[in-house]
């Protein structure tokens, strides 16, 4: 009972530093994999069992927003803590406001260390800024440094666009392509297509009013006395 209680304080402990969200965790369980249509979608459900993790194979969920990218990247992340290892979830914007603030106070190799260290990085909505030549560098270290990474791990990245149109979003072109080498050198990309998920609690409640008529005030003189 101790040993149970010990573990969950740890998973605990591990959500928590993980930045994904915990009032209402994004996981396997409530993703709706009956919406997913395709041959393939076995391949989807069986994410759950962090083989990809173990083999060091990096995931790519690609296509429009609502599709549901971002709950499958969570749930994976989710999963790792649950498994006890260690996950870590990041907006591509907040990379890109990091990197700059780490230069700015002399913090890279800190930043670059807290990043390198889970076992799975979630990078989610790439393409929805644009990185300098300097930070375009440091994703390519970021990216280099977890190729070479001993034991579990991988990276999980979600986009609105194909890993071929990344480039409109990384200054520094030679060391985007290296970094790109290396994240699909060992990776699984589902390409989404279809109807946004968002909104199917949404209410359209449509009412007709009567024009108010509009009412003149005359005003009364005043009584001379």
């Amino acid at each position: 009972m101790l040993a149970k209680r010990k573990e969950q304080s740890s998973i605990n402990f591990l959500l928590k530093c993980s930045r994904l969200p915990l009032k209402n965790p994004k996981t396997f369980d409530n993703f709706r994999f009956e919406d997913i249509k395709g041959r393939d979608s076995q391949r989807l459900k069986s994410l759950s069992t962090l083989a990809a993790l173990h083999s060091h194979k990096n995931l790519a969920f690609i296509g429009p927003a609502g599709t549901g990218k971002t709950h499958l990247a969570m749930a994976f992340a989710y999963e790792c803590c649950c498994k006890m290892l260690k996950a870590y979830f990041i907006k591509m914007t907040e990379l890109n406001e990091l990197f700059t603030e780490a230069r700015k106070l002399d913090r890279v190799g800190k930043v670059m260390t807290s990043l390198v260290q889970p076992s799975c990085l979630v990078i989610d909505e790439v393409g929805h800024c644009v990185f300098d030549a300097e930070n375009t560098r440091l994703f390519f270290d970021l990216v280099d440094r977890r190729y070479n990474k001993e034991g579990s791990y991988n990276m999980i990245f979600t986009s609105n666009k194909q890993p071929s149109a990344w480039r409109q979003n990384f200054t520094e072109e030679d060391s985007l392509l290296c970094a790109l080498d290396r994240i699909f050198d060992d990776a699984l990309i589902f390409n989404f297509n279809g109807e946004t998920h968002r909104g199917l609690k949404k209410e359209v409640i449509s009412l007709t009013t009567k024009r108010a008529k509009a009412v003149a005030l005359t005003q009364q003189p005043e009584n001379n006395q």
